[in-house]
């Protein structure tokens, strides 16, 4: 997949190398071209010097064909006014901003955007949330038949109960993470905008669960 990234500091270029190294094409962008200097000199993606909120900019790094957007410049405002711009202008599902501000936070959530604070960021988190398939495994039991992962779900399952997922597709929705807390699903819970699902599974089944809940859910 093609993923854009927005701010080549020490998250962004490392992120940008970590996504390179999974066989993804990636495009950065930031306001100082000296900040390319960051990325290692095997990069192959490219590289934009500009404002990433700005439409030609985004463009130019292949914004339309993206999967995946992630703004981690050192600008709240910028982080998530580029988020949005490449969810609502363009249509791209997978966004993530990083936010220095935590009482920022729920508000963005609130507008649809997944968030991850300086204090618990990793590359491993801003993976899980830009990648549709390929769950990242949280916990596996010793013999490795059980996952704990953060599934990727389609927006086509906001609105729908947690527990019609279990239904679909036999996983149990161990927890939600909403507006960076941890939720325990009751049998009226409501997959909300915004929502990570936390799914156990049988790691043999993994692959074909990924596939179901990435895509628009049947009726059920």
């Amino acid at each position: 997949m093609h993923v854009v990234i927005m701010g080549c500091g020490r998250v962004g270029s490392t992120l940008a190398r970590t996504l390179e190294k999974r066989g993804h094409t990636v495009s950065i962008i930031d306001q100082s071209g000296d900040s390319f200097r960051r990325l290692s000199p095997n990069f192959s993606g490219r590289t934009i010097t500009g404002m990433g909120f700005d439409r030609e900019i985004l463009i130019e790094a292949g914004i339309e064909d993206a999967e995946a957007f992630a703004a981690v410049s050192n600008g709240d405002n910028s982080n998530i006014l580029a988020a949005r711009v490449a969810r609502e202008n363009f249509g791209v599902e997978n966004v993530v901003a990083r936010i220095y501000d935590p009482g920022r936070a729920e508000v963005y959530q609130r507008l649809g955007i997944p968030t991850v604070g300086t204090v618990k960021w990793t590359v491993d988190q801003m993976i899980r949330r830009l990648l549709p398939s390929g769950s990242e495994p949280e916990w596996r039991d010793p013999s490795a038949t059980v996952r704990l992962a953060e599934v990727h779900v389609h927006s086509g399952w906001v609105g729908r109960l947690a527990l019609d997922i279990e239904k679909a597709t036999g996983t149990r929705v161990a927890f939600l993470t909403r507006l960076g807390e941890g939720l325990l699903p009751k049998a009226d819970t409501v997959i909300q905008e915004g929502d990570l699902v936390h799914v156990v599974m049988l790691e043999r089944d993994a692959t074909t669960i990924e596939s179901q809940l990435g895509t628009k859910p049947e009726e059920l």
